[in-house]
């Protein structure tokens, strides 16, 4: 929507009167945010009773299944509509074919049915969908001997993964592997299988970007990956093409979509949701989050302050959410006032 400029000037326009005082800023707030705009990504590990901080991400754990049930409940006690499951799959269940993606008994599918046990409704689950989480090479999908990733060998496979977790009582399943027509493959699967109200927010412009390094931390797969992500993953110069990596996945199904980084790609997510209209997600990924822990250590900025400013620009730049691990933190902050 565009709008004329003021017909008037100064001193008979004064922009500052609504600005004046909070309850006038507050009633012409053209943007809100409240926690039902949060996705809390947590990750699961092997065990009981286990917490394990991750270095790379100060204030971030993984933990056993029983503390991801815990943490679903005080999510969905803080009003956060949704978290987001990644696994951190032991070595020894790695392999070249990720094979343990397919395990209807692997720890994501176990975490996704304890959660749901406890919780039902209360809060929905997303599970991301790739098979980096379970590959020895680090790799979102299968390789030839070259190391290139092979997208229709792929796509089989995810697939697979998909109905796995949604059989488990997955609510979302979001496609972050970036492997084309993947999810025209899923969404039809899914019908077939009878889970026609299991929804699909794919990973649509997912970028190859640095900003990546604490997650591979945190699912263990920084050490094992060869060579990069840049055959699949978007280049960080393009935008027109994230438009026509929308129009596919729309055109195969998605029910939202996500642009992936967040704040470096604000231009990316406004201009999508202008484009199509969909619930558009963006996901604040581990770079930024450890980004601003980092300022807030080094005393060069009010954490809590920035954390809401960064939310609100997703918002504002027309996001239905985000996936941010601040979201527990910044939904107790919203509830404060």
């Amino acid at each position: 929507m565009t709008h004329s400029p003021p017909t008037t000037a100064y001193p008979a326009t004064r922009l500052r009167r609504t600005r004046s005082t909070r309850w006038s800023r507050d009633m012409v707030r053209e943007t809100s945010l409240s926690p039902a705009n949060l996705i809390w990504p947590l990750f699961v590990t092997e065990g009981e009773g286990v917490e394990e901080p991750i270095a790379s991400l100060p204030g971030v754990s993984r933990w056993s299944v029983d503390g991801i049930v815990e943490r679903a409940k005080e999510a969905a006690e803080a009003g956060i509509a949704c978290i987001a499951l990644f696994p951190n799959t032991q070595p020894e269940r790695r392999s070249q074919d990720g094979a343990e993606a397919l395990n209807p008994d692997n720890l994501m599918c176990r975490a996704i049915r304890a959660i749901k046990a406890e919780l039902g409704d209360r809060i929905g689950v997303l599970t991301d969908v790739a098979l980096d989480p379970y590959t020895a090479h680090g790799q979102d999908g299968l390789v030839d001997e070259e190391g290139y990733v092979l997208n229709d060998a792929t796509v089989k496979v995810l697939v697979g993964q998909a109905l796995n977790q949604a059989a488990a009582g997955a609510d979302i399943i979001a496609p972050s592997d970036m492997m084309d027509g993947r999810i025209g493959e899923i969404r039809a699967a899914l019908e077939a299988h009878g889970h026609h109200n299991v929804q699909i927010m794919s990973y649509a412009a997912k970028y190859a970007s640095a900003f990546y390094g604490p997650f591979r931390d945190a699912v263990g797969s920084s050490g094992l990956l060869k060579g990069d992500k840049k055959s699949y993953q978007m280049d960080p110069a393009n935008g027109d093409e994230a438009l026509r990596e929308v129009a596919m996945d729309i055109a195969e199904g998605a029910d939202s979509v996500m642009v992936k980084p967040g704040l470096p790609y604000l231009d990316i997510a406004a201009r999508v949701k202008q484009t199509f209209g969909l619930p558009t997600y963006a996901y604040m990924v581990s770079g930024e989050y450890a980004m601003i822990e980092a300022m807030a250590a080094a005393g060069a900025g009010d954490r809590d302050a920035v954390v809401l400013e960064s939310l609100l620009a997703f918002r504002r730049a027309g996001c239905s959410g985000i996936l941010t691990y601040h979201a527990l933190h910044a939904a107790r902050l919203l509830a404060k006032g």
